[in-house]
């Protein structure tokens, strides 16, 4: 049985263990989730053990490995152009479509008012959230890492990243002899964190299982009123968003459909149970580079990059919500709005926080532009475990995606 296999049969075993502790209220089954939680801790752990070695070292065995420095520029540009024409597009599906979805489900008054006056507390965790957020002058600043290692060590990931990128550069204009000595340590970390990485990864059944029964034991099959057509919507955007990326990478990728759904389950489900986009990379290099077989620069810089930056999810993610929450109190929201909060989210997306239900607070400068009120985001942010799960996915299919579309790109230039 293939490691995909026993990966999604953990995750529907996991699921379906986690919703029958749920209903049936058993303390002695209740009392099993705290012995079977620390496996999904321990796994989430374990991965993010080796992603700062492995990204640094890919980085810059990568960039030392290609060609010219210019081949990182192309790629660094043409993923730039990728990103913002299918933020753009996520960003367009979500104000279109949720509109007319929202008003297939009319919202009681009563149930309204009683959002509304249990919205305090929440928004006051958002507003603090999105008063962490730094302004666009502050997160120019803050590319540049005044200590890398500290970078490191607080999981500040694209500053790292530039660092790593700038460092990679300064490597090909020293001389070849000394420069051979320093690559060969970084191929050295390389070789062994990816090593690392697939013990860790054949130990995934253990930690998707530990990680989705307790999350499906805390979540059960509660969902009521108006916040369930607001999950309900969130999803199934969401997984439209993720079947649109299927023919992207066949179309433009050359590369068949069930290639490539092999080759993104396995991320996918990391996406899905652990809800991080960054757990989800060393499946994502493994993938491109053992299964797909893509150029090295793709798993080398291409996935770190995207990893950290690109978040597709988050324009089904960032406005969706925005539109919940006008349908809530009752605002119509003219076509020039409805752009404002298109653009607002793309540009939004490149700050949202790297952490579970980071788009809900990186949501609170969308609402500000739109004129709404940021209580909304109150709301929304303690409902927001099963629409993350789904954006989620939807950032690693889109990085999978991205992949394979400018790995073609790679080859052509070969």
């Amino acid at each position: 049985m293939s490691l995909t296999t026993k990966v999604l049969l953990a995750l529907i075993g996991g699921m379906g263990l986690g919703i029958g502790i749920a209903t049936s209220g058993s303390p002695t089954a209740l009392g099993l989730v705290p012995w079977i939680e620390p496996l999904g801790t321990l796994f989430v752990n374990a991965i993010r053990m080796t992603i700062i070695p492995l990204v640094v070292s890919s980085l810059i065995v990568g960039i030392t490995g290609a060609p010219d420095t210019r081949t990182i520029g192309r790629l660094g540009g043409r993923a730039l152009l990728f990103m913002l024409v299918s933020l753009a597009v996520a960003s367009a599906i979500g104000v279109s479509a949720s509109g007319p979805l929202f008003a297939l489900f009319p919202i009681d008054p009563a149930a309204t008012e009683a959002l509304r006056a249990g919205a305090g507390a929440g928004a006051a965790t958002a507003a603090e959230g999105a008063r962490k957020l730094p302004s666009m002058g502050q997160w120019l600043v803050d590319l540049v890492p005044a200590n890398p290692v500290k970078a490191a060590a607080d999981g500040a990931m694209l500053p790292l990243i530039i660092f790593s990128v700038g460092f990679g550069i300064a490597l090909t204009r020293i001389e070849a002899a000394r420069r051979r000595a320093v690559v060969a340590v970084f191929e050295g970390i390389q070789d062994a964190s990816i090593t690392l990485v697939r013990w860790v990864l054949d130990l995934a059944p253990i930690g998707v299982f530990g990680l989705a029964v307790p999350l499906a034991a805390k979540l059960g099959v509660s969902a009521a009123g108006a916040l369930a057509s607001y999950i309900a919507v969130v999803v199934v955007l969401s997984i439209v968003l993720i079947l649109l990326m299927y023919p992207v990478a066949a179309l433009l990728g050359r590369l068949p459909i069930a290639t490539f759904a092999r080759a993104a389950l396995p991320p996918q489900a990391m996406a899905f149970s652990g809800r991080s986009s960054l757990a989800a990379m060393p499946a994502m290099i493994t993938a491109t580079r053992e299964t797909l077989r893509l150029p090295s620069q793709i798993d080398g810089f291409l996935i770190p990059l995207l990893t950290s930056t690109f978040r597709i999810g988050a324009g089904v993610g960032q406005t969706v919500p925005i539109v919940f929450i006008a349908h809530l109190y009752g605002i119509t929201l003219s076509p020039m709005q409805l752009a404002t909060v298109a653009m607002t989210s793309v540009i939004a997306s490149f700050s949202v926080p790297g952490i579970p239900g980071g788009t809900i607070v990186g949501m609170v400068p969308v609402l500000m532009a739109a004129g709404l009120p940021i209580e909304g985001a109150g709301i929304l942010l303690g409902v927001d475990t099963i629409p993350d799960m789904f954006r989620t996915t939807a950032n690693v299919t889109g990085d999978m995606t991205a992949a394979v579309v400018l790995g073609r790109g790679e080859r052509s230039e070969r």
